[in-house]
């Protein structure tokens, strides 16, 4: 994997305003790791996933991030700060298979990866939406006496205990952030999605280097090329001569 260039953040921003969240994170990918098929890196976990993106994010912005939480109690903005490594959990069992054996069950299943999280991405009810993906991620279901039986049988119990399993086992994949109101003194945890972060601030990024390129475009006549191939500091100092 290999840190992006201006020019390649600016194009794959582009190419993500008509892209869902998890399509963009595979370009993203691709263009950072352009020696692996993209076939390959669909069938990354998505903690995997989510922690080449991490990677990505500390390379391009650095390891400090701010972001903002409302309390869920009584709405009062937090303002987060934390590092990179403080979300950064350890990588998922190598094994692309995972067993559990849980009241009479023995479950042969796999961890959730893009192409999943793609199939079922839609206008589907959030509820069904999870049914799926759990289901996509069945292998095998049996009961006593080696019996194979249909997914959709599981009892509640032993689909939670396969989840949670799913969760041990990919923990990147559902980080989330132990908050405290100072307000109200609430406790929650709030999910966090490195994916969503990195587009957000991408985007925003993306935004403000466009205006720069328009300005100094305006005031040297210099292409778009010739612009972002400028390093950010000079880039910077020639801004600081054309703004009023």
């Amino acid at each position: 994997m290999r840190p992006l260039s201006t020019w390649q953040l600016l194009s794959l921003w582009e190419q993500g305003l008509a892209q869902p969240l998890a399509n963009w994170a595979l370009l993203v990918l691709s263009a950072a790791c352009p020696e692996t098929p993209a076939e390959q890196l669909a069938e990354l976990s998505i903690g995997n996933r989510d922690s080449h993106i991490l990677t990505l994010r500390e390379w391009t912005f650095g390891p400090n991030l701010t972001c903002l939480a409302a309390c869920p109690t009584c709405s009062e903005k937090l303002e987060l700060n934390f590092q990179t490594a403080n979300i950064r959990a350890l990588p998922p069992p190598e094994t692309s298979e995972l067993m559990l054996t849980h009241n009479g069950y023995q479950v042969r299943f796999r961890l959730p990866n893009s192409v999943d999280v793609t199939a079922v991405t839609g206008d589907r009810d959030p509820t069904e939406n999870r049914r799926l993906l759990f289901q996509r991620c069945l292998l095998e279901v049996r009961r006593s006496k080696g019996k194979v039986v249909a997914a959709d049988v599981l009892p509640e119990p032993v689909v939670e205990a396969v989840i949670t399993q799913m969760a041990a086992a990919d923990p990147q994949a559902d980080v989330q952030l132990a908050l405290d109101c100072p307000h109200c003194r609430h406790h929650w945890l709030a999910p966090f999605d490195i994916v969503a972060f990195f587009w957000a601030e991408i985007n925003t990024w993306a935004y403000r280097v466009l205006h720069e390129v328009h300005l100094l475009a305006a005031a040297y006549g210099w292409s778009e090329a010739d612009i972002l191939a400028l390093t950010p500091w000079r880039r910077r100092f020639y801004l600081e001569m054309v703004r009023p």
